[in-house]
């Protein structure tokens, strides 16, 4: 009886190939963003807050950059840090919670993060999350503040696909099994 033995340089190219391909579609690692007060993504805060998260975080998102002022019966505070050309937020699709860390999911699902922090005279801030992705923290305790709960607020305009991104790497796989294949012969 004959065997056919694949040569063992051809051999751990195909293994090479295929660990390649599986390691493709494994979940990418994210590591875990701090947010803080004031940092670069701080988008301004609420002082005196009530429940209508949504009209707070578009008002903030109206102001000019470095201002204050009252608007229905809050206090706001806009920071300096400027993103661009802000969309407005909107109830669909908004997620609640309450715990510091956050899933932000693969990205752009969400623009603002409202966080409510409870106390006397409470206080809120927010934050902007467009583009980023994975895990964040966000502080437990602003001073004499306790974190009571977080509202993730998506944008105004539809979310866009992935762009063929998933499709793409499908095709450079199977086209590098099929490179693989050929070069084996098997």
């Amino acid at each position: 009886m004959k065997r056919n033995a694949i040569p063992s340089g051809k051999f751990a190219l195909f293994c090479t190939a295929v660990t390649g391909a599986l390691l493709m579609f494994s979940h990418s690692a994210h590591a875990l963003t701090v947010f803080d007060i004031g940092d670069a993504r701080d988008f301004g805060s609420v002082k005196f807050c009530g429940s209508d998260r949504l009209t707070y975080v578009n008002h903030l998102a109206s102001m000019a950059l470095g201002t204050t002022g009252k608007y229905n019966g809050q206090s706001y505070s806009r920071l300096n840090n400027a993103f661009g050309s802000l969309p407005q937020a909107v109830s669909a699709g908004h997620v609640d919670g309450t715990g510091n860390r956050i899933n932000l999911g693969s990205g752009g699902l969400y623009t603002y993060l409202f966080a409510n922090y409870s106390g006397p005279n409470s206080r809120s801030e927010v934050w902007y999350v467009g583009h980023l992705s994975g895990n964040i923290r966000i502080p437990a305790m602003v001073g004499a503040y306790a974190l009571s709960g977080w509202t993730l607020f998506g944008p105004s305009v539809p979310g866009v696909p992935d762009g063929g991104t998933t499709a793409m790497l499908l095709g450079a796989v199977l086209g590098a099994l099929g490179i693989a294949r050929r070069v084996l012969k098997i």
